[in-house]
């Protein structure tokens, strides 16, 4: 008789309870935990308590007066419960997305350890962006946001539909998802620090905007952020697929582009809520009824807005500049190696900046053309005004660069330009 081969338990088949045994099947334990929820419902006696998690609640309609009337919500504490329940379901489907889709996907490109933390962390990242942005694109259509945009501070504070508060809590739900996935997908210790200030912005900026009810202004910011992050992730994992120079350029040009777009536009839109339209509104603070409407919360908001992007913007700018001085190729110097490596190093600098000038610009008259349609202050001789200004200053940067030339070569200059000037008397 042939003699049975026991089973090797120690690889395979790790100890209950042990990390490596919650971390295989975490995802079948926390559905275990959401059946709970789900079998609730079918109790009369749980059913009250398995709704508050599942359903959504805080309804203001009064459906008896008029049956037709589109069902709004507002803001509540049983809130929190149904954040519970779909952190548990993004859990799951984080889950299921890392096991049949990237993980498959990662094993036919054969990543290094590094790339392989950041094509899994991109991927997730364009699911969720993607899908985000997908949904919001819907709900800005839908209810008409953005056309209406002056409707952002006159109906404030506006009640929510039921997608735009399944929207934010599904956001929620994400954000608290990411500190546990730190552990589930065994990220290292070095990267657990950004990703944990990455996640914590992110709950900041969702949470503070849904509670203080400015979120339809939120949707339209979401929007824009999840568009550039998207396209910036995206890039990457064109880099580490497909691996070809030419649509590398294209794509981070792309996702370059439109990300320093969004942080110059998320500023923009900012102001004109929180400096304009809530100012028209009447001064008000009812935590009751859910209205924050004071210049305090409308200063801090701006200065929190602001601050954050601009500092987005300072390491995309550092960042670029950091890659710029990588990628230059070496220089061949002969005879004065320092003017040389200057100049070498002013060359690497100016398209970059052109860049930034020409979204500042573009940025400054959007900013323009939004006041005269919400103020009627601005005519159109102001924009020109503003072209104007620019271009002098633009001529003036030009002259002052001859100012930090010697004397002799200043004279020199100078008789190069006057020796057209003389040829055609």
């Amino acid at each position: 008789m042939v003699a049975m081969k026991g089973r090797k338990s120690s690889s395979k088949n790790p100890p209950i309870l042990s990390h490596e045994f919650v971390i295989q099947n975490h995802a079948d334990i926390i559905s275990c935990v959401a059946m709970v929820f789900v079998i609730g419902l079918m109790m009369q006696v749980t059913s009250p308590w398995a709704y508050t998690f599942i359903a959504i609640n805080h309804n203001i309609t009064n459906t008896t007066e008029d049956p037709t009337a589109a069902i709004k919500y507002t803001t509540g504490w049983k809130d929190a419960c149904a954040v519970f329940f779909y952190f548990l379901i993004t859990i799951i489907m984080h889950a299921v997305l890392q096991e049949y889709v990237f993980d498959k996907i990662s094993k036919r490109l054969h990543l290094s350890k590094v790339k392989l933390s950041k094509f899994n962390e991109s991927s997730q990242l364009i699911v969720f962006y993607g899908l985000s942005a997908l949904w919001a694109i819907d709900i800005i259509i839908r209810e008409n946001i953005l056309l209406n945009i002056w409707a952002l501070w006159e109906d404030y504070p506006a009640p929510m539909s039921f997608s735009l508060k399944l929207f934010f809590i599904c956001q929620l739900a994400y954000w608290l998802h990411c500190y546990p996935e730190l552990y589930f997908q065994r990220v290292k210790k070095e990267d657990i620090p950004q990703r944990v200030v990455y996640a914590t912005i992110g709950l900041f900026f969702t949470s503070v905007a849904y509670y203080f009810n400015f979120q339809q202004l939120a949707v339209i910011l979401l929007t824009l952020h999840y568009v550039g992050d998207a396209l910036l992730h995206s890039a990457r994992l064109v880099h580490f697929i497909g691996q070809k120079e030419k649509q590398t350029r294209l794509s981070f040009l792309l996702a370059n582009s439109t990300y320093a777009f969004v942080r110059v536009a998320t500023i923009i839109l900012s102001c004109v809520v929180f400096l304009y339209g809530l100012r028209q509104v009447e001064f008000k603070f009812d935590y009751v009824t859910g209205t924050f409407n004071t210049p305090a919360v409308h200063f801090a908001a701006i200065f929190t807005i602001s601050l954050f992007q601009g500092y987005l913007l300072y390491l995309f700018v550092a960042k670029q500049i950091k890659r710029a001085r990588e990628n230059a190729a070496p220089v061949v110097v002969k005879t004065k190696p320092k003017q040389k490596q200057r100049k070498r190093e002013g060359e690497m600098i100016p398209p970059l900046t052109y860049t930034f000038i020409f979204y500042f610009i573009f940025s400054s008259l959007l900013l323009c053309i939004l006041i005269r349609y919400f103020c009627h202050v601005c005519s159109p001789e102001f924009i020109f005004h503003t072209i104007i200004m620019y271009v002098i200053a633009g001529k003036k940067s030009v002259l002052s660069e001859d100012d930090d030339l010697p004397e002799v070569d200043q004279a020199t200059k100078n008789n190069l330009r006057s020796r057209p000037s003389a040829k055609t008397k």
